[in-house]
């Protein structure tokens, strides 16, 4: 497997779509491209689901953290604060957010946003919009 884009190292990355668009199936698919194996859980009970890729050569601090949230069922803002996500959002990694609106006013700004919609006959139609200039390296 090639290296992921190292953008992806500190990326934040909206997910948008009502309930069964594909958001979590996006991300799944995502996160086995850039070889995450085994399962890969929504995180809509547990709210957050972390996993880790080495980098190549074992090499620690290149190793590509993933944080795949799902604020769905978030709804107190104090939440935020005594999961330690302000903490967790600062660190280095990944963070695929799905349902982001429902965190409005506590998440950073996403480098990306993904919309996804149901289309007809189970297709889904896709927008990506850059909101950064990491977000427009990772599309380019």
């Amino acid at each position: 497997m090639a290296a992921p884009a190292a953008g992806l190292h500190d990326a934040c990355i909206e997910l948008h779509g009502p309930l069964g668009a594909g958001k979590t199936t996006f991300v799944r698919h995502l996160l086995h491209a850039l070889g995450v194996q085994g399962r890969v859980k929504s995180p809509t009970y547990a709210v957050l689901e972390e996993y880790e890729l080495p980098a190549p050569g074992g090499d620690a601090e290149r190793s590509l953290h993933i944080r795949h949230f799902d604020f769905y069922r978030f709804d107190d803002p104090q939440e935020w604060e005594d999961a330690g996500f302000r903490e967790v959002f600062a660190n280095p990694g990944l963070k695929l957010v799905e349902w982001p609106e429902k965190a409005e006013g506590l998440l950073p700004p996403p480098d990306l946003r993904i919309e996804i919609e149901p289309g007809l006959d189970e297709q889904r139609v896709v927008r990506l919009h850059a909101l950064t200039a990491l977000g427009a390296e990772l599309l380019g």
